[in-house]
């Protein structure tokens, strides 16, 4: 799969996410790393179950729906990749702008953007 370099990278060339300026540099990478629609599905999962859990925890005040919220987001996330994308998470290299991708293609599949 070929996924968009920084600037000045040459096309094709290994990517290190770490390298990118800017969210805006970094969403089409992220984006062409959740090509697999099993991926993005269990990332749309893990996602849902992390508000739920949230909404848990400010509900009951019960830190274990923190863990469970992280279990939910990660897990899902990482079985989509490992499993089915069959690559290497950028959360791992670069947490901040995959953090930020994650939330943007959440809400870009609910609004239809990004196919579910």
């Amino acid at each position: 799969m070929t996924t968009a370099a920084p600037s000045g990278a040459p096309a094709g060339a290994a990517v290190d996410p770490r390298q990118f300026r800017s969210f805006a540099e970094f969403y089409p990478f992220y984006l062409g790393e959740h090509a697999n629609r099993t991926c993005r599905r269990l990332h749309f999962i893990g996602s849902t179950g992390a508000l739920a859990s949230l909404a848990a925890l400010l509900a009951t005040g019960n830190a274990w729906w923190l863990l469970a919220g992280l279990l939910c987001g990660y897990g899902f996330a990482w079985i989509g990749h490992f499993g089915f994308e069959k690559n290497r998470p950028a959360s791992f290299s670069c947490p901040l702008y995959s953090f930020m991708g994650d939330w943007l293609m959440y809400a870009q599949i609910w609004r239809g953007k990004i196919p579910f």
